[in-house]
């Protein structure tokens, strides 16, 4: 049985690495990981094939151009990050329900062409504030960081209505189980 897709977005800082993580250890979710494809060189000790597909900026715009991608993004000039269509088919094709942790436009745009196949879930912070506190609270990033991070969360939450399920992350385990009840409806069920 081919699996399902599950796509979870959320705004930096919101928890979702976490919860992806824990929901991983979930023998019964049966969730497999799809491996992103990026145009920047390989970091020391990453492996084609596992950390990323690393492919040439040239290459990843003509493998955009014949829509081998599910989704994509530039994050920075000539940086590109994006997930093949040949990764969710792999995953899929194994039996296993990948799930994707992408940005919300790229959440939405899987979400559209996958249709039922599909569930987007978008985790949210409890509030601005509780996510303000948060990034402070990790001691990696400048004021400017987490700024232009709080800037683009606002952003971001304006699509949540767009996705099929919103879970605010004001308590981890709840929210971990949340996901986990909505995944095993989703994937025992038979959307044709």
């Amino acid at each position: 049985m081919k699996g399902k897709i599950i796509i979870l977005s959320a705004p930096s800082g919101t928890g979702k690495s976490t919860v992806i993580n824990r929901l991983m250890k979930m023998p019964d979710l049966r969730l497999g990981f799809s491996i992103s494809a990026t145009s920047r060189k390989p970091r020391s000790g990453e492996v084609d094939g596992r950390e990323y597909y690393f492919i040439s900026d040239k290459e990843f715009l003509r493998r955009i151009d014949v829509g081998d991608f599910v989704e994509y993004e530039e994050v920075y000039a000539g940086t590109h990050y994006g997930t093949l269509r040949s990764e969710v088919e792999r995953v899929c094709d194994n039996g296993l329900n990948l799930i994707m942790d992408i940005d919300v436009k790229g959440g939405l745009n899987v979400k559209e062409l996958y249709g039922s196949r599909a569930l987007s879930i978008f985790l949210e912070p409890p509030s601005l504030q509780t996510l303000e506190r948060r990034l402070r609270g990790r001691g990696t990033d400048s004021e400017e960081t987490i700024l232009r991070r709080l800037g683009k969360a606002e952003y971001e939450i304006s699509f949540a209505p767009s996705f099929d399920l919103r879970v605010v992350n004001d308590n981890l385990d709840d929210t971990v189980e949340r996901i986990a009840s909505a995944i095993r409806t989703f994937t025992t069920h038979d959307p044709d």
